[in-house]
């Protein structure tokens, strides 16, 4: 979606009696920074990274955070399209939303566990036993990779091995426990490559949850799936997609047992591009709530972005490339609205995106007893005024 270049940033909207109260935890993409804001939309506590450029983070119970990112000293090789595309690792790097380190951090900045790995990417899991799990990037036997229909292939061109993902559980000491092989569960003939994406990644999982019943839902952008597996019986037990979600982000588990959706909607067939949030019930495959702009076209995010169900029914949207983050009631009225004051330089442009965004409750246990002074941030808060010129850029 565009925007002015004149337009409010920090906190543009509050209608204090129908928003879900809490602290909304954001990682600006590019940024060595993950900020928890108050409903204000003020810094009230921040980790800073020096070794990676994190992009994915989120709050443990204990009040830990385990973030996502890549080594801050790693610059990315350019690739034009129809170039061989470079061997693994360096592949990886070209490929968005990749990472090198998993890192927890206590409250106080302090790193208390690592893991890490060139082809972890995107999101990850932590278990009740505290094992972690995350997708990796791994090269597809070519037996399997040859059936794989659909991508943009141009004419004599030779690509590398195709990547696929695993799904690997780890334990505290880093010691694989489990592993799945996703290029197993989905069908190399019915969940084809979007015929204007690479061929040469079938799957590019971006997002991983826990159902209720235990079960990992994953979605993945490539070719348009969403899923549930039985890890135990390593098993799918549901799968859903394309044509009714487009290069989809964040597929999250409901309390409901629903799953929900942010439906990016890029290269949507047969219609302008626009994304959207939908809820979707398992056991038809039906939408049963579903969230889009009016006109539907002015709400649109490519790619990232994510979606969380809020305790009061609200829906908290992450609309992450243009650092826009609002919460919607279930009729579709925007209760909350903060865009990103936080820009990092990509290439040549400068960048706002935000992958995800997560709100936590007042009553969280992560948040009990923690320190949330905004004063102590007066740097970062002084961006927050509505309509303000000034903005923080990361280096």
């Amino acid at each position: 979606m565009g925007w002015s270049i004149k337009q409010g940033i920090g906190l543009t909207h509050h209608d204090e009696k129908r928003t879900c109260k809490g602290y909304t935890l954001v990682t600006p993409v590019g940024s060595d920074n993950t900020l928890l804001l108050d409903m204000a939309g003020r810094v009230v506590h921040r980790w800073v990274f020096e070794e990676i450029k994190p992009f994915n983070a989120r709050l443990l119970d204990n009040g830990n955070l385990l973030a996502l990112g890549t080594d801050a000293s790693i610059v990315p090789p350019r690739h034009e399209l129809g170039e061989v595309p470079p061997p693994v690792p360096d592949r990886y790097r070209i490929m968005g939303g990749g990472g090198t380190h998993l890192l927890e951090l206590h409250w106080d900045g302090n790193e208390v566990w690592r893991y890490e790995s060139p082809g972890i990417h995107h999101d990850f899991v932590r278990l009740a036993n505290g094992n972690t799990i995350v997708p990796v990037w791994v090269e597809m036997p070519e037996a399997a990779a040859k059936p794989v229909r659909g991508g943009l292939r141009r004419p004599r061109e030779k690509y590398p091995p195709m990547i696929s993902d695993d799904f690997l559980e780890i334990d505290p000491a880093g010691n694989e426990v489990a592993r799945l092989h996703l290029w197993e569960l989905l069908d190399p003939r019915l969940d084809p490559i979007c015929p204007l994406e690479r061929k040469w990644e079938w799957t590019h999982t971006n997002s991983l949850d826990l159902t209720r019943d235990g079960h990992l839902l994953f979605s993945c952008r490539q070719n348009s799936r969403v899923g549930i597996i039985d890890r135990d019986k390593r098993e799918l037990l549901w799968k859903y997609g394309y044509p009714d979600v487009v290069h989809q982000h964040h597929a999250s588990a409901l309390p409901n047992g629903n799953v929900q959706i942010f439906d990016n909607g890029m290269h949507r067939p047969a219609e302008m591009s626009y994304s959207r949030i939908v809820e979707v019930d398992p056991s038809n495959s039906s939408i049963v709530w579903e969230y889009a702009a009016q006109p539907r076209e002015q709400f649109f995010s490519g790619h990232i972005s994510g979606a969380e169900r809020q305790s009061n029914g609200n829906t908290l949207i992450c609309e992450g490339t243009v650092g826009r983050v609002f919460e919607v009631t279930s009729r579709g009225e925007v209760v909350w609205e903060w865009i990103s004051p936080f820009v990092a330089r990509r290439g040549e442009a400068d960048i706002s995106w935000i992958f995800r965004a997560h709100r936590y409750g007042l009553d969280h246990a992560a948040l009990i007893g923690r320190s949330l002074d905004a004063s102590v941030h007066a740097e970062f808060n002084q961006l927050h005024d509505l309509g303000g010129p000034l903005r923080r850029r990361f280096r």
